[in-house]
């Protein structure tokens, strides 16, 4: 059976949600249609008195051709219909369509139409007065065109609209949360999204995507825990390079001093850290002042080892 995407997982959550009041069952249906209906309300004549519009809505998630079916059955005068077809392309995937015949007034409470009968650009006010309604209209425009990517891989969420007017209106609705959605054109449509991590959780949550949020947190920490190991283990491993490539050098410096003027001509403390390097070339500068009589700390041991270059180092200049 094919693993569902972490987008299918989440829509299959918020199919589920209860429709609540009609209010917020207006708002997600006028979303999912103004999102995801085959036919744009805004090329079409005005409808004349006693006459409908044919619309129809595509998807190939059965779940939210279910909603669509089941909110839409009590709020328009007429019945919606539902049609299923395999794809014969690519994935070869069931498609549903929902057909939907509006008559006037179901255009007016959807907020499709204006006063003088005219498309409506956007998204009408009166869908959206309550927060309850707002938050219904994001799930219907999510469950229609949302998608996201797997949060293994990035943090993106995007919905894509036909027109910038009803984008804006989107991204506005948003921002009316504080999530900080932005606008970009892609080719012939609109896209809103989002990028921060944290505002794609708040999202999930206010659409009431609680299982997926629950998904999305896991994913986020064991990825800091995973980048927190990365740097940890990229840092100890930078500095057991610098480590060893000090003591090699420390080492060549010591056996330029042996070769040339002895080790014994260096002053006693310093023929010590000399000897000691020799002797324990792998070893730390903690372990090397715990070696010597006295012990003596890091700082000391990094002050007589610089001495002792310096003297090799001037040797190499003679």
């Amino acid at each position: 059976m094919r693993e569902l995407s972490f987008s299918s997982q989440t829509k299959e959550e918020l199919v589920r949600w209860p429709k609540g009041k009609e209010c917020c069952r207006l708002a997600e249906l006028a979303a999912l249609i103004n999102m995801g209906a085959e036919m744009p309300l805004g090329t079409d004549i005005p409808v004349e008195a006693g006459r409908f519009r044919c619309l129809r809505f595509s998807t190939e998630n059965a779940g939210v051709a279910r909603r669509v079916f089941t909110l839409a059955k009590p709020l328009l005068v007429l019945p919606p219909t539902v049609a299923v077809c395999r794809k014969m392309r690519l994935k070869k995937n069931n498609a549903y369509g929902v057909g939907l015949a509006c008559q006037q007034g179901d255009l007016d409470r959807l907020g499709f139409v204006d006063e003088a009968g005219g498309a409506f650009a956007g998204i009408a006010p009166h869908l959206i007065k309550k927060r309850c309604d707002r938050k219904a209209y994001l799930r219907g425009a999510f469950l229609a065109v949302g998608s996201m990517s797997n949060p293994e891989n990035s943090y993106h969420l995007e919905i894509v609209c036909r027109d910038a007017e009803l984008a804006e209106g989107l991204a506005a609705l948003m921002n009316g949360f504080g999530l900080k959605a932005g606008v970009t054109a892609r080719k012939h449509v609109y896209v809103v999204y989002l990028k921060d991590s944290d505002k794609i959780a708040e999202f999930l949550a206010l659409l009431g995507a609680h299982e997926a949020v629950l998904r999305f947190e896991n994913i986020r920490v064991m990825k800091e825990v995973r980048n927190t190991v990365n740097r940890q283990v990229n840092c100890d491993s930078a500095n057991l390079t610098k480590i060893v490539n000090a003591a090699i050098r420390q080492q060549e410096k010591i056996r330029l001093i042996e070769r040339t003027i002895g080790i014994n001509a260096l002053p006693e403390h310093l023929q010590a850290i000399a000897q000691s390097r020799l002797a324990y070339p792998e070893a730390t500068l903690k372990e090397l002042g715990e070696t010597l009589n006295p012990p003596i700390g890091k700082s000391g041991v990094s002050h007589r080892l610089k001495h002792v270059e310096e003297i090799a180092d001037s040797l190499g200049r003679g």
